[in-house]
């Protein structure tokens, strides 16, 4: 593991080199960061990340994005999701997997308390529908593994979070 500074990512180039795969899920929120620290972190640091890592000889980059992700939308979230795909799609990877999940259902150290509520009623909702509208972080976490051990077809490869479900089971 390599500690660094996001602020200064570029100076911390060493630590990207030498890696066949790369995986990213950084992000905040918006009520932690504002909304420039959140495009900072959620676009900036993911984008400049990747271009590091294909620099350093990275093939196949794996990125955690959000169900809705759209450059075009007017909501903040979603549009800077949809953004960061794009630039990170426009590195140039040998292969770009993008997972797209819908609530991500974790247990968490800090206290959101809207989240925890919402996360309980997917939680029951999840037994009745179980890919529709939330995925548990282990699930993620899996089909990301499985998704560099069992590439797709295509330069590009988008997963929602129905297939998200379907890969994470492997």
């Amino acid at each position: 593991q390599a500690v660094v500074d996001f602020e200064r990512l570029g100076e911390h180039a060493a630590a990207f080199q030498g890696h066949d795969v790369g995986f990213c899920c950084l992000g905040t929120t918006r009520a932690k960061a504002g909304a420039d620290g959140f495009v900072r972190v959620d676009r900036d640091y993911v984008a400049q990340a990747a271009e590091l890592a294909r620099a350093g000889g990275c093939k196949h980059f794996v990125l955690q994005s959000s169900r809705g992700a759209n450059a075009q939308s007017r909501f903040l979230y979603l549009r800077v999701k949809g953004e960061v795909e794009n630039l990170v799609q426009a590195v140039g990877f040998d292969h770009c997997t993008i997972l797209r999940p819908a609530v991500l259902l974790c247990k968490r150290q800090e206290s959101r308390p809207m989240e925890w509520i919402c996360q309980q009623f997917l939680g029951v909702v999840a037994r009745v529908f179980p890919t529709a509208y939330s995925v548990p972080v282990e699930t993620v976490a899996r089909a990301m593994v499985a998704c560099v051990l069992q590439p797709g077809k295509g330069k590009v490869e988008v997963l929602e979070n129905g297939a998200i479900h379907e890969l994470g089971k492997a």
